[in-house]
């Protein structure tokens, strides 16, 4: 018997400032839950900016804590409103000079579960993640949410595949990358990665990207956000190239253990023989 997750993403562009970029992201969600999503993600640092395009100290000010923080407060109200499960990226304080590039999740009744912290950090042109964010710490936790357990690896963590088998080991069934990729640097390896992940450990992947170019630099984020099942086929069409969308798609997670009785890669793995992999 097919299991349905209607599950939702939400792709936008920088409205000018903090407070009507989360009023346009809200009003894109509201339409999500509208459409039945059960489950949602934002985009990465969701209500700024991708401010990483200059190294600037000012945008320290967009830090927030979690839980506690403002944005934390209305996204429980949303969650509570709505009845979906929320995947909110922000820009996270722990505490003076210590942030990261979170996100935190709640459930369909707004009950904090836990966040992921952004484990790989870049540090290339128009991309100086290294002077804002810590690299994680929290490793690659999963969330029993009311939709079943969900993963999340923000952005540049999708070019490391270990995290993404440290989720499908911990149980996911569904991992949403929230990002914030522009098109001269990155666009050709958008459509590969994600569908790669998703096939290689047997699970549901929502690759959520930004719109539009931004005040600080000159390449466009391109949108195409998109669900990709477990055999790398897109969960219909991708979002579109140049403006705000909400992507909602059923997810059928009986999917899941078709495929992973088709190709056992769980089965088969050897993790004796991968000890150099990691070693120092």
């Amino acid at each position: 018997m097919s299991e349905i997750v209607r599950a939702a993403l939400v792709q936008s562009r920088w409205t000018g400032d903090k407070s009507s970029m989360i009023e346009a992201n809200v009003a894109l969600a509201r339409t999500a839950a509208a459409d039945g999503a059960q489950v949602l993600c934002f985009q990465e640092l969701f209500y700024g900016p991708y401010f990483c395009q200059v190294q600037d100290a000012g945008y320290f000010s967009y830090t927030e804590a979690v839980p506690g923080g403002e944005t934390f407060g209305l996204m429980s109200d949303l969650a509570r409103e709505t009845g979906m499960v929320l995947v909110v990226p922000v820009y996270e304080r722990e505490q003076p000079g210590v942030y990261y590039n979170t996100a935190f999740v709640l459930d369909a009744d707004g009950t904090y579960l836990g966040k992921y912290r952004k484990t790989h950090i870049p540090q290339v042109r128009g991309f100086w993640e290294k002077f804002y964010f810590r690299p994680g710490n929290l490793g690659y936790p999963v969330f029993q949410t009311a939709v079943g357990p969900i993963g999340v690896y923000i952005c540049y963590d999708r070019h490391f595949p270990e995290g993404w088998r440290a989720l499908g080991l911990a149980g996911a069934r569904i991992v949403f990358n929230p990002s914030a990729t522009s098109r001269g640097l990155s666009r050709y390896l958008w459509e590969l990665e994600q569908p790669a992940a998703a096939v290689a450990n047997e699970y549901f992947v929502g690759a959520i990207n930004r719109v539009g170019v931004e005040p600080l630099g000159d390449d466009d984020f391109y949108g195409s956000s998109y669900f990709v099942d477990p055999r790398g086929r897109l969960v219909g069409e991708a979002a579109p190239d140049g403006e705000d969308a909400v992507v909602v798609r059923d997810l059928d997670m009986a999917v899941l253990a078709e495929v992973r009785d088709t190709w056992a890669f769980y089965r088969d793995r050897n993790p004796q023989a991968y000890a150099p992999l990691v070693a120092p």
